[in-house]
């Protein structure tokens, strides 16, 4: 069921809010330029045995252009908002992309008191090789470009070209052999949100350097990556390096082992899920 609420600064967001009542909540954040509908496997197979809520971040999917707010910050407090608007007092969640940059950032600004489990997939610790950064570091980072290309791609995404540079984009994050009404429904949810806005949210969102929260995380984490993701497995096992008790899965090509695998492969990843949420019911 498709539901909203106001943030508290105006902000109207929308959120999927499917399955039980219960304790047991599972909270799905997308990517950039992204939605909560690209989540629609794991909802309608999650859904069933816990409740589940995928939120459209400001601008994106369902939810209407906002004012302002565009920030990976501003982006958290809706995450913290939206709990409390949906009665949740815990909850496991699970980021895709720059979801997972939005979990950080809540971890960041209240704490893990209120998250179960935790799913990280497929994010660089830091999307822009920060000043003083070693090759080395750059690689374990995850960083795919510098300062300069990463304001020249903004101003693309802005400019007369912007829709052609979004398509690209998404092309780098998917398998060659994606099913092509596949591609054509990710190209479509990506589309949804103003140029302007998600140029925006894309400098906030490379810019930031996440490398020293996660020695902060002290809940089961389960680290996903992808075989040939644009974004460097290594990146992946750095995370899980540094998160102490956490898993790590690299899902390989043929099992949609780029970006998007709960999209590309949905019954292997969420195979994969069920068994980690499983654990912690288990354990519980």
């Amino acid at each position: 069921m498709l539901r909203s609420f106001v943030a508290s600064d105006g902000a109207v967001l929308n959120y999927i809010d499917a399955g039980g009542n219960g304790s047991d909540v599972l909270i799905l954040l997308h990517g950039w330029s992204q939605s909560a509908a690209m989540f629609r496997h794991q909802v309608e197979t999650f859904s069933r045995t816990r409740r589940v809520i995928a939120l459209d971040f400001r601008g994106h999917g369902a939810s209407p252009k906002a004012e302002g707010g565009y920030r990976i910050h501003r982006f958290a407090v809706d995450l913290a908002e939206l709990m409390d608007h949906a009665a949740v007092a815990r909850a496991s969640v699970l980021g895709s992309s720059m979801g997972n940059s939005v979990l950080w950032a809540y971890i960041d600004l209240y704490g893990t008191a209120r998250l179960d489990r935790l799913v990280f997939v497929d994010e660089p610790a830091s999307v822009m090789r920060q000043p003083g950064m070693t090759d080395e570091e750059a690689v374990e980072a995850g960083a795919l470009f510098d300062a300069a290309t990463m304001t020249t791609i903004a101003a693309q995404i802005m400019g007369p070209e912007g829709a052609a540079t979004r398509e690209a984009f998404l092309d780098g994050m998917i398998t060659k052999g994606i099913p092509r009404a596949l591609r054509a429904f990710m190209l479509a949810e990506n589309l949804r949100a103003d140029p302007h806005d998600v140029a925006s949210l894309f400098v906030n969102h490379c810019a930031i350097d996440w490398r020293d929260i996660f020695h902060r995380i002290d809940r089961p984490t389960l680290v996903i990556g992808g075989r040939v993701s644009h974004v460097n497995p290594r990146s992946q096992e750095w995370i899980h390096a540094q998160v102490a008790g956490s898993e790590l899965v690299i899902v390989e090509e043929a099992e949609g082992g780029a970006h998007f695998p709960f999209l590309e492969a949905p019954e292997a990843f969420n195979s994969v899920l069920a068994r980690f949420l499983d654990d912690g019911a288990a354990s519980a």
